[in-house]
């Protein structure tokens, strides 16, 4: 939902030149505020309250404007006695009347995924993004004041940043597939971490800190059919590292599971969900089919390539016993190179995981059907689904490996520890749950998320990533999430028991997209090219030798920043950035 820029003190905030660069992110329409030592802006794509949600909101004597949804905003409305002060039903309304009683506390109640501004009637200035990172917020310092923006095409747009390139993050892009922390490719140019809080002061930042996405009480939501039954149900503690009982965790699960995707369904608009052939999406579609009376509409991505991997027939069988509306989109060579450079495109804070490219196709797809989309996010690493986690349970006799990136230099390596070290209590497991949840969730899978569902005016949202769901989930006893050769064991039993035609047991055939098979033929052309690209010479001055050789996943993301860096860098079009990369198509 939307998009937002502003500056906070200083002088020439160019609020409306930003905005006008995020309209893909808030089509329905555009609102503007100056005010004393501010100025605000907010492109919307209206989600709840269609007529009264218009931002910047104003109440209680203080203004927010905010990309994304507060999910909890009628739990907050019923449990502080809201509802006879609130003016509209806008999902953000609510945080400005406990802002009023109890200041900077309040960001600690919010349930959702949000990047906000809100500028208190107290004097005080506040920017917040969501625990998990779901929601992107960047900021510069600028004449005097602190510009901030949803994406960094805002402050290029307005001239308020040059295009000069952090070699150190370039360089992080190439060996992890993604950046870490707050820097970001272009110089000056920073994005909040997850869950940071700053205050804002004369123009600087004053204070910060940030909430963790554990912070929340592990309590598991009742379940319940409406709000009266949810009134009298009291919650209940429940610590998984001390309970063994794997039936009646499988209840809890199922408790904690079902409430997060009910308050994640909460719209105004159409809402659907990404379905693959895992676990994660099947798992998420069952819960949308026990929810909702009519057919929940689902969209599945395949792939037209030898040998690649296919999930259709898969997605098709859990749709069909869902009794889903179920639509695929195929994605072939053409796909391929029409896509990749509007990814790019989209990307101005990159990463260079090629499941950008479905994800994009996906959304393409969904346009003008839903608004909302729900998907698997978050699943593997708070359940333990990736293999990298069964690896770093084994001895080195048998195969066993830290989980952490392989191609990286030593300083990058160096860093992405830092980034990824969780606290000292941790089982080995969940410090590798941890490390990605730090740095691979927030800067390559929700940025994904962000930009390529953004492209086309819909909102990504992700279950799993809740603080309730993650409050059961990260704390489970390792056995509940590795067993033998399976990962999210727990979640497995549960959707063995809620939809068996998902056949959690099946062994995964892994997600992979066959771009290798769309660039070889053309390897030796773009090889000769990238050598001339200024950006991918500073970076990997051996770039044309690497692309040659190819091989362990070298030739995506070299052509990716090359495309990101002739658009974002040099101001290509992304059909001129194509041509220049890879010749005529």
């Amino acid at each position: 939902m939307c998009g937002i820029a502003g500056q906070i003190g200083g002088a020439d905030a160019r609020a409306a030149e930003m905005i006008a660069a995020l309209t893909h992110r808030g089509p329905d329409g555009i609102r503007v505020e100056e005010m004393a030592g501010a100025a605000v802006a907010h492109a919307r794509l209206s989600i709840i309250d269609l007529e009264g949600g218009w931002q910047p909101l104003h109440a209680a004597g203080s203004t927010v404007i905010g990309n994304g949804e507060i999910y909890n905003y009628v739990e907050l409305t019923r449990d502080h006695q809201l509802t006879d002060f609130l003016s509209t039903g806008s999902d953000f309304e609510p945080l400005l009347h406990l802002y009023a009683r109890e200041g900077d506390k309040a960001f600690e109640r919010l349930r959702g995924m949000y990047a906000l501004c809100l500028i208190g009637g107290d004097g005080r200035t506040w920017l917040a993004r969501d625990p998990f990172g779901i929601k992107p917020l960047y900021i510069m310092e600028h004449d005097g004041g602190l510009a901030f923006a949803s994406e960094p095409r805002a402050f290029l747009k307005a001239g308020l940043m040059q295009t000069v390139l952090d070699p150190e993050p370039a360089k992080e892009l190439l060996a992890f597939n993604y950046t870490l922390g707050a820097r970001t490719l272009f110089q000056g140019l920073r994005r909040l971490a997850p869950g940071e809080v700053v205050e804002v002061r004369d123009g600087r930042i004053a204070s910060n800190w940030r909430q963790g996405w554990l912070s929340k009480p592990p309590l598991i939501p009742p379940k319940a059919e409406t709000q009266a039954e949810l009134r009298t149900v009291p919650q209940r503690p429940m610590d998984p590292r001390l309970r063994g009982d794997e039936r009646e965790l499988l209840d809890e699960l199922d408790r904690v599971l079902e409430d997060s995707v009910r308050v994640h369904q909460r719209s105004d608009v159409p809402y659907g969900l990404f379905l693959s052939g895992g676990i994660d999406s099947a798992s998420i579609a069952t819960l949308m089919a026990r929810l909702n009376e009519r057919p929940v509409t689902a969209f599945t991505c395949g792939f037209d390539a030898p040998g690649a991997t296919d999930e259709r027939a898969q997605a098709e069988r859990v749709a069909r016993t869902l009794n889903l509306d179920w639509r695929e989109t195929n994605f072939g060579e053409a796909d391929f190179w029409r896509i990749a450079p509007e990814v790019a495109w989209a990307l101005d804070d990159p990463t260079a995981d090629y499941a950008t490219l479905p994800t994009y196709k996906l959304a393409e797809a969904a346009k003008g059907t839903l608004t909302v989309v729900l998907t698997g996010e978050g699943g593997d690493e708070l359940f333990g689904g990736y293999g990298r986690y069964r690896r770093a349970l084994r001895p080195a006799w048998l195969g066993g490996r830290p989980a952490e990136p392989r191609r990286a230099d030593p300083a990058a390596l160096v860093r992405w520890r830092a980034e990824a070290k969780g606290p000292a209590d941790l089982t080995r497991l969940q410090q590798a749950q941890w490390a990605d949840i730090a740095t691979w969730l927030p800067n390559d899978l929700l940025l994904k998320l962000d930009r390529c569902l953004m492209a086309h005016g819909l909102e990504g949202r992700t279950p799993f990533l809740d603080p309730y769901v993650a409050a059961f989930a990260f704390p489970l006893a390792d056995r509940f999430k590795v067993r033998g050769r399976y990962g999210k064991w727990l979640l497995r039993k549960w959707l063995e028991r809620a939809c068996p035609a998902a056949e959690p047991w099946a062994r995964k055939q892994g997600f992979t997209v066959p771009v290798e098979a769309w660039i070889a033929p053309r390897a030796a052309d773009i090889a000769a090219r990238l050598g001339k690209i200024d950006a991918v010479r500073q970076v990997q001055p051996q770039a044309a030798e690497a692309f040659k050789a190819g091989g362990d996943g070298v030739r995506w993301p070299l052509l990716f920043f090359a495309l990101w860096s002739r658009i974002h860098l040099d101001g290509a079009s992304p059909a001129e950035a194509l041509e220049s990369v890879a010749g005529r198509i």
